[in-house]
Parts: structure tokens; C-alpha cells; sequence
């Protein structure tokens, strides 16, 4: 026993060990990218006919007069303080001003668009595992094909096109009315916040509001989740347990959704919490067709206005809840499994 408990404990150390080389991988291939890609933030800010001595003051200001290795430094030192630094373009607006204005909504669409994926996917890849070399397996498979390789903006622009501009069922690119109060508390999430002061009508029009948008992002990576339940659930089904519970007369419909999906789900969750970390910045298709104010959205626009300081500290924002998220499903993973340990 101790054993185990020595192994999990160096594995979990060794990943925790990993963590700052990751983080700081990151953050220098931010810095690299943004120096290394055309166009320049003082043009951006200015305007290309700007007085010479505007932009070389400027220049100064931000530090992009120095040498490369010296803003690396700088920009070391203040990411060493938490400082992810301020706006050019915003009038000196934080970095973490911007992210406590605009993260909630992304969260709260992540969150949605997950719900809607993993409910979609684990569905059809249930139906079509316990029907194998059928017409229903074939559509599940077309279905995990189709989602994955829609395009987002494509398949946001026509389900706004059908169910907003022509049926008039959802609104199009707001969070919450304009002429109306959004819930206020102390998370950013509508929805949870509406819920803390028991306001049900904030709460219906801020799930109206983010139906559109969380169906749109649900429905193209429930593709990812349908393939690997379909995959696991039919080797699960293959297995002796199964033939067993067979055997003994227990209905299908139990065999499936108690014992063999419980198994199958099991590289669902790994590929589930990956996928959340992953979406937090990289839902920014579906914020700029629904031009919903969430962060990927504001990155985008700081990214359109050669904004260095915004750009550099979201991407290392976002990158290090990836890596803190990976390393945690990998500890999580290893307490679940202890084969990873060895």
C-alpha cells in the first residue's frame, strides 16, 4: 500500500515540477510571436501619417525602443509581480480589468456549449455503439464527421440566418437587453448570479439570450465526444463483464447505460476537461459571429489593433490555464487509474 502511495505521490511532483517550465514555455512563445509578426502598435495606435517624434516618444513609452532582450526581461519581470500589464489602446485599461470584465462571459458559454456537446455526443455515441454495423452506426459516424469539420462561423452565421433573422426565435449578438438591467453579483455569470437573488426572469432571458450561441459551439464539438464514446462503449460491450451481466438476463438498456458507459466514459472526462480549458480562448469564432462580449472576442479586437500588452497577457492567461488544467487531469487521472503511476 505504501507503494501506491509513494508513486502517486512522486507522479503528482513530478507533474506540479512541470508546471512553472510549461507556463514560462509559453509565455516566451508569446513574447517571440508578437515581435515576430508584421506590423507595428505604434502605426496601430497612431495611424501611419503620425508625426515621427509622436511615434519614436511612444515607441519609448512602451519600451519597444529597447533591445529584444531587454523587453524580455521587462516583460519577465512584470509577469514575476502577476503585472500582465495595460491596454494601448484602452487608455491604460489592466490586463486583469479586461479579463474581470469579459472572462464571465466566457465561462458561462463554455460552460453551455460543454453541457450541450457532452449531453449531444455521449447520446448519439451511446445509440450507435449498442447498434453496431447498422444504418444508425453509419449516422453516428457521419455525425461525428459533419460536426468536426463545419466550419464555426459558418454554421453560427445559418443557424442565425434560420432561427433569429428568419423565425425570429432568438436575439441576435447581445448577452442581456440593452433597455433592461443585467443580474448583478458577485460571479459575472448571469446565469448563476440570477439564480443567487432567486430572479427566475433574469435568469429565462439570460438562458435565451445564450441559447443560440451555446447550441452553435455545443453542436460542432459534440462530434469529438460521439467518437469516443462510440469507440469505448463498443469495446467495453465486448468485454467479459458484459457478456457476463448477458448471460445472467439483465436487460440491454441496463447493461449499457450502468455498467458498460460508466467504463467508457472514463477518456471522456480526460478529453472533457481538456476541451473546457481549451475552449476559454478558443471560442473566439462563435463570440465574434454572435459578437458576444466575452474575452476570445476582446482578444480578437486587441489582436485587430496590434495591442502587444493585451494580446501578450491574455494568450499567457489563457495558456497557463491550459497547462494548470492538463496537469490536473493528468493527477486526477493517476489517482483514478493507477497503471499511470508506473
Amino acid at each position: 500500500m505504501s507503494s501506491r502511495a509513494n508513486a502517486l505521490r512522486y507522479y503528482v511532483l513530478s507533474r506540479l515540477m512541470l508546471a512553472p517550465l510549461m507556463i514560462w514555455t509559453i509565455t516566451t512563445v508569446v513574447f517571440l510571436l508578437m515581435r515576430a509578426t508584421p506590423g507595428d502598435p505604434v502605426d496601430a495606435l497612431l495611424g501611419p501619417r503620425a508625426p515621427i517624434e509622436a511615434k519614436e516618444a511612444l515607441r519609448s513609452q512602451l519600451g519597444l525602443d529597447q533591445p529584444l532582450f531587454f523587453q524580455y526581461l521587462d516583460y519577465l519581470g512584470h509577469l514575476l509581480r502577476f503585472d500582465l500589464g495595460s491596454s494601448i489602446a484602452s487608455q491604460g485599461q489592466t490586463v486583469w480589468q479586461i479579463i474581470g470584465d469579459h472572462f464571465p462571459a466566457t465561462v458561462e458559454l463554455t460552460i453551455c456549449g460543454l453541457t450541450v456537446a457532452a449531453i449531444v455526443g455521449i447520446t448519439v455515441g451511446s445509440i450507435a455503439a449498442s447498434r453496431p454495423n447498422t444504418p444508425i452506426d453509419a449516422g453516428g459516424r457521419l455525425f461525428g464527421i459533419l460536426t468536426y469539420a463545419t466550419p464555426m462561423y459558418w454554421f453560427g452565421m445559418i443557424l442565425q440566418l434560420v432561427f433569429a433573422v428568419k423565425l425570429r426565435w432568438f436575439p441576435i449578438g447581445t448577452r442581456f437587453p440593452l433597455i433592461q438591467t443585467p443580474p448583478d453579483g458577485p460571479t459575472g455569470l448571469y446565469l448563476l448570479d440570477s439564480l443567487l437573488h432567486g430572479n427566475l426572469s433574469q435568469f429565462g432571458t439570460s438562458l435565451y439570450h445564450l441559447a443560440l450561441p451555446s447550441l452553435t459551439l455545443g453542436i460542432l464539438i459534440s462530434g469529438v465526444f460521439e467518437r469516443m464514446v462510440r469507440v469505448n462503449l463498443k469495446q467495453t460491450l465486448r468485454a467479459d463483464y458484459v457478456e457476463a451481466a448477458r448471460a445472467r438476463g439483465i436487460p440491454e438498456f441496463r447493461i449499457i447505460t450502468v455498467h458498460a458507459l460508466k467504463n467508457a466514459l472514463i477518456p471522456v472526462i480526460t478529453i472533457l476537461g481538456l476541451t473546457f480549458a481549451s475552449l476559454l480562448g478558443g471560442t473566439v469564432l462563435t463570440e465574434v459571429t454572435f459578437s458576444w462580449p466575452g474575452l476570445a472576442n476582446r482578444f480578437f479586437e486587441a489582436i485587430s489593433q496590434r495591442d502587444y500588452e493585451v494580446v501578450q497577457g491574455l494568450m499567457t492567461f489563457f495558456g497557463t490555464i491550459v497547462a494548470l488544467v492538463s496537469i490536473a487531469i493528468d493527477i486526477l487521472n493517476a489517482y483514478v487509474d493507477p497503471r499511470i503511476r508506473y
